[in-house]
């Protein structure tokens, strides 16, 4: 009769540990299958660009300096979301695809400020158009960054919550990396002035 409770004991215990690791193993995916969702809306993002700029250079040709600004910051983003393609959820990766897209939209956002000052370039239809499909596809990323980043938390409060913090270290589950894409200059308090 003990040797039936001490192999029924032991089986719980397999299956509660087994358990634990399923659980990483979906938490992982998880968060993998959520970057797959921002490299689809960032390589739109990328493909939207050089028809932007080829609509720009019409208009503003002595703004070169933008221009290339803009074509080697997305050239760095594209080069970004291929190293964290390989490994999602590598600081390192995560860190320098933030960088790279957070150069991007500070560039676009320079292209944009120059445009103002075309009202031909501004009321172009092709430029409106990459515009609208531009924005849309920012908020796309947004969305996919922000479920990205919860599947990123909830996958490491599994590697980190006890009992599966000895079975994702055990297995060599390693924390992921949220990905952040910093615009400083909305993280700036407005300034004030009465005078």
């Amino acid at each position: 009769m003990i040797t039936i409770i001490v192999l029924i004991v032991a089986i719980a215990i397999v299956l509660y540990f087994v358990g634990l690791y399923n659980g990483l193993v979906t938490a992982r995916n998880g968060y993998k299958n959520a970057f797959a969702q921002i490299d689809v809306q960032l390589t739109r993002r990328h493909d939207l660009i050089p028809n932007l700029v080829e609509v720009a250079k019409g208009y503003i040709a002595h703004e070169r300096g933008t221009l290339e600004a803009v074509t080697q910051a997305r050239a760095a983003a594209v080069s970004g979301l291929s190293a964290a393609k390989a490994q999602p959820g590598n600081a390192a990766a995560m860190q320098q695809l933030g960088g790279a897209e957070t150069q991007l939209t500070q560039a676009l956002g320079r292209l944009f400020a120059v445009a103002e000052a075309y009202p031909d370039l501004k009321a172009n239809q092709n430029m409106m158009q990459l515009s609208e499909e531009l924005t849309s596809t920012e908020n796309r990323v947004a969305f996919a960054r922000q479920a990205y980043n919860d599947a990123v938390m909830g996958y490491n409060n599994r590697c980190q919550m006890f009992p599966s913090s000895f079975v994702a270290g055990s297995f060599g589950f390693a924390a992921a990396e949220p990905l952040a894409m910093d615009d400083p200059a909305k993280r700036e308090a407005p300034k004030v002035s009465f005078g």
